[in-house]
C-alpha cells in the first residue's frame, strides 16, 4: 500500500489517479485545510490527517499496517503568502515533515518520494537548471523545500531511508479526461488566473513586473503539464523499487514561457484579448525558471508529453466545464 500526503491537492491528486491505473493500492492522508475531498477518487480510503499533529498521524498510520513506502505532497504552496506568514510555512511544511518522518521512522517505511521545488534554485546563475546547482532560496517556502530536502538526506544517513526529492517546475494543465483540475482559492498560479481574465471573472490581469532581465520583460517559466507530472512520481516510486539511490531530480520540459507568451498563447485557445495591467514585482520571485531534464530522463525514463499549447487546452477545458 503506497500513503499519499496531500492528495487531495492539485498534483497529489493527479498522482493518486495515476497510482491506481497502475494497480496500486493507495491511502490519502489530507487536512483538507486547502485540497479537495472530492478531488478524492471514489473507493480510495482516506484521513482527515493534518501532519503538524504528530499523535493524529501515529493514530492514523495504525488504522494501516501495510505501508510500504509515501509520497508527500502534502505542504502549502503559496510564494506570496510565504514571504507575509513565514510561520505558518514553517510550521506546516517542516514541523509537519519532521512528524512524519518520525512516524515513518517508528513504522519502519523506509522510502519516500517527496514534492519538492526549483525554487529552492533562486535566481539561477545559469539556465537550464540542473540538480547541482547551489540552492538559493529566495522565500520562506523555497526554504522549507530545502529544510526538508536536507531532513531527508540527514535521515538517509541516520537510519538509512531512501528518497527521491522531485524538483519540478511549475505544475500547469488538467487531467486529459477532465476527471481533476487546478482549483485554488485564492487562486496564485499564472494560468487558471489568465483563464479567469480570458473568462471575464476579473476585470483585469495583474503582471507582476515587466522590468525582469528577459526578452519581453516579463518572468520566464518552465511550465509542465500535471499529468506529466503524477506520470514521474510513479517512475520515482518504481525507481526506488529497484533499489534506485537516493537523489534529487527535476521535473520540467526544458522550455521556458513568459507571462506574455502565456498570455497569449491562452488568447489564441480563448480566441478573445485579454486585459492586463503591469503591478509591482512579488517579492521573492526569480527572473528565469527552466528545468535540465537530463536526469530524469537517464534514471526514471522520464519524458514529458505535454506542450505548452497542450497544458493551456486541458486547463480551458477543465475551467469551462459545468463545475465552474
Amino acid at each position: 500500500m503506497i500513503l499519499i500526503t496531500g492528495g487531495a491537492g492539485y498534483v497529489g491528486s493527479h498522482t493518486v489517479k495515476r497510482f491506481r491505473g497502475a494497480g496500486h493500492s493507495v491511502v490519502v492522508f489530507d487536512s483538507l485545510s486547502r485540497g479537495h475531498r472530492e478531488a478524492v477518487p471514489k473507493g480510495v480510503r482516506f484521513e482527515k490527517v493534518d501532519l503538524t499533529d504528530a499523535r493524529a498521524l501515529e493514530s492514523a498510520l495504525r488504522r494501516h499496517k501495510r505501508i510500504d513506502g509515501i509520497i508527500h505532497f502534502a505542504a502549502f504552496a503559496y510564494v506570496g503568502e510565504s514571504v507575509i506568514h513565514p510561520d505558518l510555512y514553517y510550521t506546516n511544511n517542516v514541523v509537519g515533515s519532521v512528524n512524519l518522518l518520525t512516524a515513518m521512522r517508528n513504522r519502519g517505511i523506509g522510502r519516500i518520494v517527496f514534492s519538492s521545488s526549483c525554487s529552492i534554485y533562486g535566481n539561477a546563475a545559469q539556465q537550464p537548471i540542473s540538480e547541482e546547482h547551489p540552492a538559493r532560496p529566495m522565500n520562506p517556502y523555497a526554504m522549507t523545500k530545502y529544510v526538508v530536502e536536507t531532513m531527508l538526506k540527514n535521515e538517509e544517513k541516520s537510519h538509512g531511508l531512501r528518497f527521491v526529492a522531485l524538483r519540478y517546475f511549475n505544475a500547469a494543465g488538467a487531467d486529459p479526461e477532465g476527471a481533476l483540475g487546478e482549483s485554488h482559492d485564492p487562486e496564485p498560479h499564472l494560468i487558471p488566473r489568465i483563464i479567469a481574465a480570458a473568462r471575464n471573472k476579473r476585470s483585469t490581469l495583474p503582471i507582476f513586473g515587466n522590468d525582469y532581465p528577459t526578452s519581453d520583460g516579463t518572468c520566464i517559466r518552465d511550465y509542465i503539464h500535471v499529468d506529466d507530472l503524477a506520470g514521474a512520481h510513479l517512475l520515482a516510486w518504481e525507481y526506488l523499487d529497484r533499489g534506485g539511490r537516493s537523489r534529487a531530480i527535476n521535473l520540467g520540459t526544458g522550455t521556458g514561457s513568459s507571462v506574455r507568451e502565456v498570455i497569449h498563447a491562452v488568447e489564441k485557445a480563448a480566441g478573445r484579448k485579454i486585459r492586463a495591467r503591469i503591478a509591482p514585482r512579488r517579492e521573492g520571485d526569480p527572473a528565469i525558471l527552466v528545468a535540465d531534464i537530463r536526469l530524469a530522463k537517464k534514471l526514471l525514463g522520464w519524458t514529458p508529453c505535454h506542450t505548452l499549447s497542450s497544458i493551456i487546452e486541458t486547463a480551458w477545458k477543465w475551467h469551462r466545464s459545468p463545475r465552474f
